[in-house]
C-alpha cells in the first residue's frame, strides 16, 4: 500500500522517507538539546516534581502533571515495600496533619481523622512494619521536635529508629498569633543546619513544607491576622536559603501551593483543602522518596526523581547486534574486492541486510524512547471532545481517500476490505489508548468489539487457508508464528518486559495454534460437513473447559515459569482469553458457511430466496447494531459488560459484515488510508507500547522540549510513529522469509498482495502472512555459497581432526540451512538460553536527592 504522505511529498519534490527521516532528525536534535542543556541541572526531574506542574483535567483536580515526567499512583503494596520496617514522621500544624492522612490513604483508604482530637499526636502501624507518626507541634517547640533534631539512631544500622521520611510543616500559627517572623526563621534555620550532617542526618529524606497560601476572604475572624504578604515572605526565605547552598539536603514541595491556584472553591475555611488535594500532595512526596528506591521493572511509569536502570548485558547484546551486525554486512557486500571470502558466512544474504538494518535501528530508537531520558514522558488525559474530534477526523480522511476497484465486485471479506476493517479499528484503538478512554464504559465496550473483530478475522482467515490449501506443514506454522511474534519477542528482551504483556501477539498466536490443531486432527475428514462442525464444537468445548477451570492453566504456567524462567500469571491470561472465548469459533463457522454457500451455488440456484434473505439480514443487522449500543450503554460499568461480552460480541460483528457487504458497490469500494493502517495494524499495536505511548502504554511520548504544546507534539510524534510502524511491518515480513529460509530474489514483505479475487478469498486477515513453501527442502544460491565457504574453512584444520570436525560442522550447517525443524529447535533453544541467563530485577543502588 503506497504511503499516504506520497501525494504531499511528491508535489514538493521530497521523498516520503527523506521527509520522515528529516523530521525524526530534527526531533532527536531538539530532544538532545533539552536533555543536555535545558535539563542539565535537573536531569531526573526532581526539581520539576517539587516546583512545577499543571492540572490536566481542569477543575476536576485528579490528574496533576509535573513538567516532563510521570507522576506514579502508588498502590498500598508499593508504599509498604518503599518504607518496609521504617518510620515515616510528620510534625507540625493542621496542614501537615492533613498531608499525613493523605499519605495514609495510599496505604489504607479507610483511615480517616474523624473522631480524633485535633491537637493530638497519632502513631499507626501498617503492613510491613511501617510506623506512621504525626506529632502536633505548630510552633516546633515540643520535646518531639527537640528529640528529632538531636536524635541518633538506636539500632546499629539506624534502619528502625531514623525516619525514612521526615515531613515538617509550620508557619501559619506564627502568623495567627502574631509571633515575630524571626522566631519562625530560627526554627527553619535549625532544620536546614540539621540537614548538613550527612553522616548523622536526622532522616533519609527531609521535607520542609511551604506555608499554605490562604484564601483571605474565607478566613475566620481568629485567623484574620494571617497576611498573604507574610506567607510569601516566609516561602521566599525558605526557597532562597535552600538555593543558596547545594549542601542542604532538604526538599521543599512548593508545588503544593501551585496546585491550589484557582481552586478557592475547594476550601471552606481558607486554609484546609479537600482530601483530593492532600492525597495528590502526598503522592508527590511518595514519588520523590520511592521512585528511585523500589525495584525498577516494567511498567516504567515512575519517571520523576528517578534514574532509568542501566541496560543489562543481554540488552547491550541486542543493541550492539541490531546496530552493528547488518550495517557491517552491508559494507562488506558493497566492497567485495576488499572482503575476505569467508567473512560473508557470518551475515544474512545480501537482500536481507537492509531490512535487518532498518528493523534494528527502529528497535533501538524505540528503546531510547522508552528506556532512557532522551524524550520526556507525561500522563494521559481523557477529553471527550478531543476523542470525538480525532475519530471524526480519521473517518473524514478515510472517506476522502476511498477508491473503487477496477475489478468490480471483490467478494465477501476480500483482502482490501479486511485491511480496511483492521485499519479503522486500529485507528480507533490507538486514539482510545492515547486519551486513556478505557475509564469510560461507553467507549471501552465498543473497543472490546474491535478486538473481538480481529479475532473473528483470525478464525475466518486461518480456517479458510487450512480448509482450501490443506497445508498443515511445519513451514506454514513457523511462517505465521515468526511473523506474529518476531517484533514482540525482540521488544520483550530489549525492553526487559514480559512476552504476555504484549497480549495481542500471544493471543492470536495461541488461537492460530488452536485452529491448526482443530483442523489437523482428523484432517482427512475435513470435507465432511458433519465431522468439521463436530470438530469445531468439540474444540470450543475443550478450550472453554481448560480456561474456565483455574487449575489446568495454573499448572501449565507453573511448569513454563519453572522451566523457561518466565513470569506468566494464569489469572490474567485466563481473563484475556475468556473475554473473547467464542468469537474465533464464530469466525471459523462463518468461513465454513461462506465456503459451502459457494460450493453448492446456493445464491445462483435460489436468487429470489437470496434477495429476500439479504433484505431480512440487512434489517436484522440494523437492529443488531442498535441493540448492541443500547445494551452496552445501559450497563452500569464495564466490569458488568465484560460478563456478557463473550456471548453478544458476534451480534455487532455479524451486523457490520452484512451491512458492509450488502451491495456489489460496497464490496468494490475501499478506503486507502484505512487499508494502509490495516496492513501495519500489528506493528502499530505493538510499537505503541514504547513509542507514541510510553511507559508500557501508561503515558505519552513528548518528542519536543515544550511539553505543554501537546497538540503539536501529537502531530509530530504521530507522523514518526506511523512511519516507523509501516517500515517495521514491511521489514518484519521480509525477515520472516529469511528466518524461515524462504529465499527470494526480491522480498515481498508486508505489501505483497493477491493479484485476483480468487487469491483474495484465501487471504489470511490477521496478520499479513507471506505464503510459505509446503516443504523445507529448497535451498538458495546464498546458502550454497555459505556451505562452500564453510568447507574451505574446514580445509585449514589439521588433517587428524578434520574428518570428525568436518562431519559435525557439515551436518550442523546443512541441517540448519535445509532442515526447518532443526532451525526452529536452534532458535527456540536460543530463546530458552536467553531466559535462563537474563539478569533478575535488582534493587536500586541508591536514591536520587532532590535538585535545588
Amino acid at each position: 500500500m503506497p504511503n499516504l504522505f506520497e501525494s504531499f511529498t511528491h508535489s514538493t519534490g521530497i521523498k516520503s522517507v527523506n521527509f520522515h527521516c528529516s523530521l525524526l532528525a530534527i526531533l532527536l536534535a531538539l530532544s538532545s538539546y533539552r536533555l543536555l542543556l535545558l535539563d542539565r541541572e535537573d536531569p531526573y526531574h526532581c526539581h520539576a516534581l517539587l516546583r512545577t506542574g499543571r492540572w490536566l483535567d481542569g477543575t476536576h483536580y485528579q490528574n496533576w502533571q509535573p513538567d516532563g515526567c510521570m507522576l506514579h499512583s502508588y498502590k498500598p503494596k508499593e508504599v509498604t515495600e518503599c518504607f518496609r520496617g521504617r518510620r515515616v514522621v510528620f510534625i507540625g500544624d493542621s496542614v501537615t496533619r492533613g498531608l499525613y492522612y493523605g499519605a495514609l490513604r495510599s496505604v489504607n483508604t479507610s483511615i480517616t481523622q474523624e473522631d480524633q482530637p485535633k491537637h493530638s499526636d497519632r502513631v499507626l502501624q501498617t503492613a510491613g512494619g511501617v510506623e506512621w507518626a504525626f506529632y502536633w507541634d505548630p510552633f516546633l517547640n515540643t520535646s518531639n521536635w527537640n528529640h528529632i533534631l538531636s536524635d541518633s539512631p538506636i539500632a546499629p544500622t539506624g534502619k528502625l529508629h531514623k525516619p525514612a521520611l521526615l515531613v515538617v510543616g509550620s508557619g501559619l500559627w506564627f502568623l495567627r498569633h502574631t509571633v515575630p517572623l524571626e522566631a519562625w526563621r530560627a526554627k527553619a534555620d535549625k532544620l536546614f543546619e540539621a540537614s548538613l550532617d550527612r553522616q548523622n542526618i536526622i532522616a533519609d529524606e527531609i521535607v520542609f513544607l511551604p506555608v499554605e497560601m490562604p484564601v483571605i476572604e474565607k478566613l475566620s475572624s481568629e485567623r484574620r491576622n494571617i497576611k498573604l504578604e507574610h506567607v510569601i515572605q516566609m516561602n521566599t526565605y525558605a526557597l532562597q536559603k535552600l538555593d543558596s547552598d547545594p549542601a542542604y539536603q532538604i526538599a521543599i514541595p512548593s508545588v503544593n501551593n501551585l496546585m491550589t491556584v484557582g481552586a478557592e472553591a475547594e476550601t471552606t475555611d481558607g486554609l484546609h483543602y479537600s482530601e483530593k488535594f492532600m492525597s495528590m500532595q502526598a503522592r508527590v512526596l511518595l514519588n520523590m522518596r520511592c521512585n528511585d528506591v523500589l525495584v525498577k521493572k516494567f511498567p516504567f511509569d515512575k519517571t520523576c526523581c528517578s534514574e532509568y536502570p542501566k541496560p543489562n548485558w543481554i540488552q547491550w547484546l541486542f543493541i550492539i547486534v541490531l546496530l552493528v551486525w547488518a550495517p557491517i554486512g552491508l559494507y562488506l557486500d558493497q566492497h567485495p574486492s576488499t572482503t575476505p571470502s569467508n567473512w560473508t558466512r557470518f551475515f544474512p544474504p545480501s537482500i536481507y541486510l537492509m531490512p535487518l538494518t532498518v528493523f534494528g535501528y527502529s528497535i533501538v530508537l524505540i528503546f531510547l524512547a522508552d528506556r532512557t531520558s532522551l524524550f520526556t514522558k507525561e500522563q494521559k488525559q481523557f477529553d471527550g471532545w478531543i476523542f470525538a474530534l480525532l475519530n471524526l477526523l480519521a473517518l473524514a480522511v478515510g472517506v476522502v481517500t476511498y477508491q473503487v476497484s477496477d475489478k468490480g465486485d471483490l467478494g465477501l471479506l476480500n483482502r482490501e476490505q479486511t485491511d480496511e476493517w483492521k485499519g479503522w479499528m486500529q485507528l480507533a484503538i490507538l486514539i482510545y489508548h492515547y486519551l486513556s478512554a478505557s475509564k469510560i464504559s461507553g467507549i471501552y465496550n465498543p473497543i472490546r468489539i474491535c478486538v473481538a473483530a480481529y479475532l473473528f478475522m483470525t478464525g475466518y482467515g486461518h480456517f479458510t487457508f487450512f480448509y482450501k490449501k490443506k497445508d498443515f506443514g511445519l513451514a506454514r506454522i513457523v511462517g505465521v508464528m515468526v511473523r506474529l511474534n518476531l517484533l514482540t519477542l525482540v521488544l520483550a528482551y530489549i525492553m526487559d518486559t514480559d512476552y504476555l504483556s504484549y497480549y495481542f501477539s500471544p493471543l492470536v498466536s495461541m488461537w492460530f495454534m488452536i485452529i491448526w490443531v482443530t483442523m489437523y486432527v482428523g484432517h482427512q475428514w475435513n470435507d465432511r460437513l458433519d465431522v468439521l462442525i463436530l470438530k469445531i464444537v468439540g474444540s470450543a468445548a475443550l478450550t472453554t473447559m481448560f480456561f474456565k477451570s483455574e487449575t489446568p492453566l495454573k499448572m501449565v504456567f507453573a511448569i513454563f515459569n519453572r522451566i523457561f524462567q518466565t513470569e506468566w500469571f494464569a489469572n490474567e491470561w485466563a481473563f484475556r482469553v475468556t473475554l473473547d472465548m467464542y468469537i474465533v469459533y464464530w469466525g471459523m463457522l462463518a468461513a465454513l458457511a461462506y465456503i459451502k454457500v459457494k460450493e453448492f451455488k446456493l445464491i445462483e440456484r435460489n436468487p429470489e430466496t437470496w434477495k429476500k434473505t439479504l433484505r431480512a439480514s440487512i434489517i436484522l443487522s440494523f437492529l443488531g447494531v442498535l441493540f448492541f449500543f443500547w445494551f452496552e450503554l445501559s450497563q452500569p460499568s464495564k466490569l458488568v459488560y465484560n460478563h456478557f461480552h463473550p456471548y453478544i460480541s458476534i451480534i455487532p460483528i455479524a451486523s457490520f459484515i452484512v451491512l458492509r457487504n450488502s451491495t456489489a458497490f460496497l464490496r468494490s469500494v475501499n478506503s486507502r488510508m484505512f487499508m494502509f493502517f490495516g496492513q501495519c495494524s500489528l506493528e502499530t499495536f505493538i510499537i505503541q507500547f514504547h513509542f507514541w505511548l510510553v511507559a508500557d502504554t501508561k503515558g505519552i511520548l513528548i518528542m519536543i522540549p515544550w511539553g505543554r504544546w501537546r497538540a503539536l507534539n501529537f502531530i509530530l510524534s504521530s507522523l514518526v510513529f506511523v512511519f516507523i510502524s509501516n517500515h517495521v511491518a514491511v521489514k518484519t515480513g521480509q525477515l520472516t522469509e529469511w528466518i524461515c529460509n524462504k529465499q527470494s530474489s526480491k522480498p515481498k514483505g508486508n505489501n505483497h498482495r493477491p493479484t485476483n479475487t480468487t487469491q483474495a478469498s484465501d487471504y489470511i486477515p490477521l496478520p499479513t502472512i507471506n505464503n510459505q513453501p509446503t516443504t523445507s527442502s529448497v535451498m538458495s544460491e546464498e546458502v550454497d555459497h555459505v556451505k562452500e565457504e564453510a568447507e574451505r574453512t574446514l580445509m585449514a584444520v589439521p588433517s587428524a581432526d578434520r574428518g570428525r570436525m568436518g562431519e559435525v560442522w557439515g551436518w550442523t550447517t546443512e541441517a540448519f540451512d535445509k532442515k526447518l525443524w532443526f532451525r526452529v529447535l536452534v532458535l527456540l533453544g536460543g530463546l530458552w538460553l536467553l531466559n535462563l541467563l537474563y539478569p533478575s530485577h535488582a534493587a536500586s543502588t541508591g536514591h536520587i536527592l532532590p535538585t535545588h
